[in-house]
């Protein structure tokens, strides 16, 4: 049975053979037109679906002679995605992102002798990958990702002995990377990320001379990486992050001297740094944080001077900081956090001026925080907390323009809290927390409009809260607990709309509580330890009197009910709102909502009436003149007010007529923007409830919509690359905001260019939540369709499930259009490489009325269409959220870091 098994074998191989030399004769090269029309149409019968990319796909009837069939065969040669040698056989077919739903069991491979090249990626094929592959001879490029493909990795793949490269990332494959790949002697890319590969990594790896990237992160790969890599002296990039490697590092790593990209992050890696990879000064990007490598970090590390991002985190390293890391004048991303570093930050640190994130905290640092940091004026992410830093947080750090995020907790740190700190106006995150800082709350915090987490708490802090902080209008969580402050909360806090979580024990306050969502629904945790507080709250007492709000609650009277934006509860305000909303569609037309709970005067810079009254007046009575825009439920009319203040007013139908749809675009849009406060998000000032007008009063934005601005010649060249690349940040700004900061998150489901407004200086803001939806935890959502046709993400039409991701493929419609200048029609193809989408840039990716980007912007506008590709995949699962697209634009050279890595 063994001879019969090993006869047979043979007769294959020798059969396989026979037919690889009868395709590679000049006879046979120059294959029937009818020959490869069959198999492909045959193919393309067997697809579930039949998509309208492949309509020029059709039949053509072929005659006998050689004049007719040559012309067939040169029309099968415009095909969409088909391209032919000089002797009209078929030598390309790339269907990318076309839409393709089957298998590859009825592609005849035997049927194209002289194919080089396939790239099938970004569809839905399924099924395992056919062993007759191997009849494709002559391929060299072959790319299958992002599919759904199963099974194993055919072994017969080996006979493709002229491939240079394979690409089958984020597939379904299974079992181990065959033994035989290493016979593919001409391979220089093998990629096979995001699967489910097991078993260890094959030794004839090693065969691989030619080898460049070897690609295969997010696997379960296991056993130790071979030290057989160290034979591929032609490796450029080496990333295996996130499998269940073990053992130590191959000693000879970068024996070639070419390395430049080594991430082997998220395994269980041990032992030091071998002097190959110390050596190694062609490296720029290095991940090998989260294993357990341990060594000396003055020691083990080398200079590297093109490096430009590399994270050491979680590890067992030890030792001190040495200052030649400063030598590294490229580096935009340090992170040393989680291992056992001693001694003091070097200032020679600050010479880093290209970096964007430093992270060096869980250590056991001591001594001053350099004030040389205050150099680094691209710098981000600014964390050292837990560590034993002392010494008062620099002045000098003021000056970092740029800094979003600052964690200086769980020091020594004393002293007062700088004033600088104040000038950080895109931060969105301070902890200071676990410290010894002392006197008062600088009052310049007020200008930290982009806050959204504020701890001081565990500190000696004392003096009362400055009202200042009520400007923070986009603060979610506040913790200053545990510390000496006193006073009253100020009122002026019942404007923090955005408000969720709140800890103030353990101070000396006492007084009413605001009237505020984060203050009402707090535990007695978060209030306890103080004088005399007291509110309607479990566990404090009730205030004595409230003489404003008893006055209010008698005036059962009035006419017209404004209700403007009011920090209360949500829940309360549409309860009340959707019963008296129904009376008044019960009564006459004449009669006028009334809601005598709420105290108007406590809620509004504006007086209801008094404003409802203005508005009329200055539209005169809405008319046509003062319409700036119109929707399918209502008109937007441009109002200036006495106060000489713009507003613009969108003006709902009849709450009685139109029932159902008029409701749901007023309460889904009233109830998502009172929960919400954001730069990027348009402000509701107000809405009214009235019996024949109900309004929608907004802040006014004098450029308009970002949909007028790009289909104006004029005004479209005034949008330049740096204004546009602005407007893509502020859109992510905005729906990571909703998406991450506000609890229930909020989709907004009808991303358009219509639905973006730019301010004077072109920043965008999100309008137009008619349509929004708030993802409640607890309940479905589930919806119909909602949004404008061209920005739907597809998967909606046969799930109609509602998920952030549906905003994240709309946003990245949105940043095609902004980048082409008008919506981009045709979103097959994308360009995802960076050579060919360089290329593509300068054509049909980029509005042809500018000069073509350059220097920092053209990086910026290549991150954007990178980015783009991402959020438009098929599959929500892949497309990155809303929080890492905006870490991504903010910085653009940490993208590989944070999507791919």
């Amino acid at each position: 049975m063994r001879t019969s098994a090993a006869y047979d074998k043979v007769c294959s191989l020798v059969c396989l053979i026979l037919y690889v030399h009868l395709i590679s004769s000049p006879k046979f090269s120059s294959a029937s037109a009818s020959t490869e029309t069959n198999a492909l149409l045959k193919w393309k019968a067997s697809f579930q679906n039949q998509t309208h990319i492949l309509t020029s796909w059709t039949y053509l009837p072929i005659a006998t002679n050689s004049s007719r069939d040559q012309k067939a065969n040169t029309s099968l040669c415009f095909w969409t995605g088909i391209s032919c040698n000089a002797a009209g056989s078929i030598s390309r077919i790339n269907l990318t992102n076309s839409g393709i739903q089957g298998t590859l069991h009825e592609f005849s491979f035997s049927s194209f002798p002289n194919l080089e090249y396939i790239d099938l990626s970004i569809n839905k094929l399924y099924g395992v990958i056919p062993p007759q592959i191997s009849f494709l001879s002559k391929l060299m490029y072959l790319d299958l990702s992002n599919n759904q493909l199963s099974g194993k990795i055919p072994q017969e793949i080996a006979f493709l002995i002229n491939l240079h490269t394979l690409q089958l990332n984020r597939n379904k494959l299974n079992g181990s990377i065959p033994q035989e790949i290493g016979q593919l002697k001409s391979l220089r890319v093998l990629s096979l990320v995001e699967n489910h590969l097991t078993g260890p990594l094959p030794l004839s790896i090693g065969n691989l001379s030619k080898l460049q990237v070897l690609y295969i992160r997010d696997n379960q790969i296991s056993g130790s990486i071979p030290n057989v890599i160290g034979n591929l002296k032609n490796l450029v990039v080496l990333r295996v992050a996130r499998n269940n490697f073990s053992g130590h590092l191959p000693p000879n790593i970068c024996q070639g001297g070419r390395l430049i990209n080594f991430t082997v992050n998220s395994n269980h890696l041990i032992g030091q740094i071998p002097k190959s990879l110390k050596n190694c000064t062609t490296l720029y990007r290095v991940r090998l944080d989260r294993n357990q490598l341990t060594g000396n970090i003055s020691e083990d590390f080398g200079e590297y001077p093109d490096l430009d991002y590399i994270n050491l985190s979680d590890n067992r390293f030890y030792g001190e900081l040495s200052p030649k890391w400063s030598r590294s004048l490229k580096l935009t991303n340090l992170e040393i956090a989680g291992n056992n570093l001693t001694g003091t930050i070097p200032p020679e640190i600050g010479n880093l001026t290209q970096l964007q994130l430093l992270n060096l905290s869980s250590n056991h640092l001591v001594g001053n925080i350099p004030v040389e940091l205050g150099r680094l004026t691209l710098l981000g992410k600014l964390i050292l907390n837990n560590n034993q830093l002392s010494g008062g947080i620099p002045q000098e750090l003021g000056s970092l323009s740029e800094l979003e995020y600052l964690d200086l907790s769980t020091n020594f740190l004393s002293q007062s809290i700088p004033s600088s700190l104040g000038n950080f106006l895109k931060l969105h995150h301070i902890n200071v927390s676990n410290n010894k800082l002392s006197q008062k709350i600088p009052s310049q915090f007020r200008n930290l409009t982009q806050l959204s987490v504020l701890d001081l708490s565990h500190n000696g802090l004392d003096g009362e809260i400055p009202t200042e902080l009520s400007n923070l209008e986009s603060l979610v969580t506040l913790n200053i607990s545990h510390n000496n402050l006193s006073g009253v909360i100020p009122k002026s806090f019942d404007k923090l709309r955005g408000l969720e979580h709140i800890d103030i024990s353990y101070n000396q306050f006492w007084g009413p509580i605001p009237h505020s969502k984060a203050f009402h629904e707090a535990a007695i945790e978060a209030l306890q330890g103080n004088k005399g507080l007291c509110g309607n709250v479990t566990g404090l007492l009730p205030c004595i009197s409230e003489p404003e709000n008893k006055k209010h609650s008698s005036k059962t009277g009035v006419r017209v009910a404004c209700l403007l934006i009011l920090p209360v509860l949500g829940a309360v305000t549409f309860a009340c709102f959707m019963l008296l909303r129904k009376k008044t569609c019960q009564q006459t037309r004449q009669q006028e909502m009334c809601l005598p709970q709420f105290e108007l005067r406590s809620i509004s810079l504006f007086d209801g009436r008094l404003l409802y009254e203005e508005i009329v007046k200055a539209t005169e009575n809405f008319d046509a003149a003062y319409c700036i825009g119109k929707g399918g439920f209502g008109s937007v009319y441009k109002a200036k007010l006495p106060s000489e203040e713009v507003v613009a007013v969108k003006k709902l139908h009849s709450p009685c007529d139109g029932e159902g749809s008029y409701q749901k675009e007023f309460l889904s849009e009233v109830r998502a923007l009172t929960e919400i406060r954001h730069r990027n998000i348009v402000k509701l000032y107000g809405f009214c409830s009235h019996a024949r007008n109900s309004l929608l009063v907004y802040e006014y934005l004098e450029t308009g919509s970002l949909f007028s601005i790009l289909c104006n010649e004029e005004e479209a060249k005034k949008l330049d690359w740096s204004k546009r690349v602005n407007i893509i940040k502020g859109v992510a700004y905005g729906l990571s905001y909703m998406h991450n900061d506000v609890c229930p998150p909020i989709v907004h489901r009808d991303i358009s260019s219509k639905n973006i407004l730019l301010d004077a200086d072109y920043e965008a803001c999100i309008a137009d939540f008619g349509t929004a939806k708030l993802l409640e935890h607890d309940s479905s959502n589930w919806s119909a369709v909602a949004g404008t046709i061209g920005y739907i993400a597809p998967e909606l039409a046969y799930t109609m499930n509602v998920t952030e991701k549906c905003d994240v493929y709309s946003f990245g419609v949105l940043a095609l259009e902004v980048m082409k200048g008008k919506y981009p029609s045709n979103l097959v193809g994308l360009p995802s490489s960076p050579a060919t989408r360089e290329a593509k840039m300068r054509g049909e990716m980029l509005d042809d009325r500018l000069d073509p980007p350059t220097g920092k912007v053209l990086k910026e506008v290549a991150t954007i269409l990178t980015l783009a590709t991402a959020c438009l995949h098929e599959n929500p699962e892949f497309r990155p959220t809303m929080y890492e697209v905006s870490q991504i634009v903010t910085m653009p050279r940490s993208y590989i870091a944070q999507i791919h890595d």
